[in-house]
């Protein structure tokens, strides 16, 4: 059977098609030209070359040919040199007694400079600070001190005021930093506590500077706008005044030194008067780790300083707030349960919305309940949340305060004469007017939703670079090891009584570890079945506040 012929379907369209895609085509095609023009060429036109109407074409030529000549000829020359060095590099690695004229210089200087490199990347951090302090006090003439306003006694540093007390003719100024965290009637009892010392400045830093590099232009409508809390600065011409009326009673160009304990504000305070963000700010504690030249005018330049050393003497809420330590290196149950143990209950009950807690664990357990912080199976991440309390305590947003002292004593290194030498040059007056000014100007929070802390008084450093304690860490080894040695020997029944003496003799220190030790005994046998897990694990271990991290 025949199959039936299969016709080839018709190309013919009607007109009404024909013409639409047509007019498709040409808009498709302009479309390309007008972002082809916006490209620009991409194929580079060639060389039309001299025309032959030019006058002088022949000389022209000329030139261009000798020009071409002469860069091949210099082209040689450089490899031809190139060549030669390696050849002599060679024969100085084969024969050491020849010597390079032009290059053994330079390849001495370089060597020299990495040596240096590599002893200071050697060298401990913390004597680079300290001698990085020493520079800083040694160099200027106005020291400002930068205090936490949440706990302005535990940011000062006894051993640092009394270095600059014996440097000679220098001023010290204190800086109430952060104090839009703290209760005005607080604020205003600190300000007149403190300034039967010192002079003191109620500041605010600003924390969002322009960068110097990034020029952004504000659209009219932002520059109306009003500006965020975090972009005000309070307290900055109070400082500037006071540093213009020093400068014009002595009569030449002064250098002011910004010191203080890590995480207090020191950059943001350089930064805050200089309007730009010159200095390296973060959440980070230590961020500056050497002393850098800031130039305010023509008469008063700011250098800015690492932080202070702490002491490992201290008291352990002291070490878990000032050390400037990574919540990474440091145990954070032990160091947040040390700040924990310093604050009221039932405030840190309101203000983080948790149930009450009878010891750290129980706070801890429920503080990581109510963030969303939970491990694998769903048990909470105690570690965790105590890691964000530790954060956000030593970090510039929660709010907290504490009472002054009672009645003024002054310290051991103060004296009425200290007091009066380091007042002179100021213009006090105007100073209580624009500290007043500027506590009317700050948006401080309210009494009841700020949480009470107990200061555990001035914190105790290190400035000079013998002192640093690496020799008490041996000392407190040799402890250890000599206690092992005599429970040995209490089990063979030959130790003496001589073993509670020993403990009796006992630093500050490993009381404070004693402590804590025994806390967490107490809370293991109080915490939840889930909990102990992650308790079993740390309980061999001990946290050494001796050790300050850097």
């Amino acid at each position: 059977m025949k199959r039936p012929k299969l016709k080839k379907a018709s190309k013919r369209m009607t007109c009404h098609k024909r013409y639409k895609i047509q007019k498709k085509v040409r808009e498709h095609h302009r479309k390309l030209r007008k972002e082809a023009k916006k490209r620009g060429r991409k194929k580079p036109r060639k060389d039309p070359g001299v025309p032959n109407s030019a006058p002088f074409k022949e000389a022209l030529l000329r030139e261009a040919e000798l020009r071409k000549q002469q860069l091949e000829e210099l082209k040689q020359q450089q490899k031809l040199d190139r060549q030669n060095e390696r050849n002599k590099k060679r024969k100085l690695e084969t024969d050491p007694d020849v010597k390079l004229s032009n290059t053994e210089p330079v390849t001495e200087e370089l060597g020299q400079r990495k040596a240096k490199k590599a002893k200071t990347s050697k060298q401990n951090p913390k004597r680079l600070y300290c001698q990085e302090l020493k520079k800083v006090i040694e160099a200027s003439d106005v020291v400002l001190e930068v205090l936490d306003a949440r706990d302005p006694l535990g940011c000062r540093c006894p051993q640092v005021e009394e270095a600059i007390i014996r440097g000679g003719q220098k001023k010290l100024v204190l800086v109430l930093n952060k104090s839009d965290l703290v209760p005005k009637e607080n604020l205003e009892n600190w300000l007149s506590y403190l300034n039967k010392e010192l002079p003191t400045v109620v500041f605010k830093a600003s924390t969002q500077q322009k960068d110097k590099r990034k020029r952004i232009k504000l659209v009219k409508v932002k520059k109306k706008a009003a500006l965020s809390k975090s972009e005000v600065c309070v307290g900055k011409q109070g400082l500037w005044k006071l540093l213009e009326g020093f400068q014009k009673t002595s009569g030449k160009a002064i250098h002011v030194g910004v010191i203080g304990f890590p995480n207090v504000g020191k950059s943001s305070v350089i930064n805050s008067l200089k309007q730009e963000q010159i200095c390296s700010v973060g959440v980070s504690m230590g961020l500056t780790r050497c002393m850098q030249l800031v130039p305010l005018d023509k008469q008063i330049t700011i250098i800015d300083s690492p932080c202070f050393i702490v002491s490992p003497l201290n008291s352990a809420p002291a070490l878990a707030l000032r050390s400037p330590a990574s919540i990474e290196v440091v145990r954070p149950l032990e160091a947040a349960s040390a700040i924990l143990s310093q604050a009221d209950a039932q405030q840190v009950v309101l203000k983080f919305t948790v149930p009450v807690f009878t010891n750290s664990l129980e706070f801890f357990t429920s503080f990581a309940q109510r963030r969303g912080l939970h491990q694998k199976g769903g048990s909470p991440n105690v570690e965790g949340a105590a890691k964000v309390l530790w954060s956000e305590w030593t970090g510039a947003f929660l709010g907290y305060y504490c009472h002054p002292p009672a009645s003024w004593t002054p310290p051991p290194h103060f004296n009425e004469s200290i007091v009066t030498d380091m007042k002179w040059g100021f213009d006090l007056e105007e100073l209580e007017k624009n500290n007043a000014h500027s506590i009317q100007a700050i948006k401080s929070p309210h009494l009841a939703s700020s949480i009470l802390f107990q200061s555990s008084g001035l914190t105790n450093g290190v400035i000079d670079e013998n002192d640093i304690p690496e020799e008490l860490l041996k000392q407190k080894k040799q402890k250890q090891e000599q206690e092992s040695y005599e429970d040995v020997k209490m089990d063979q029944g030959i130790v003496d009584e001589e073993g509670d003496d020993e403990s009796l003799a006992m630093s500050p220190a490993e009381e404070a570890c004693e402590t804590l030790s025994e806390k967490s005994r107490a809370d293991k046998q109080s915490a939840p079945s889930f909990v102990l897990d992650k308790m079993t694990e740390e309980e061999d271990d001990v946290y050494d506040f001796s050790t300050d991290y850097v």
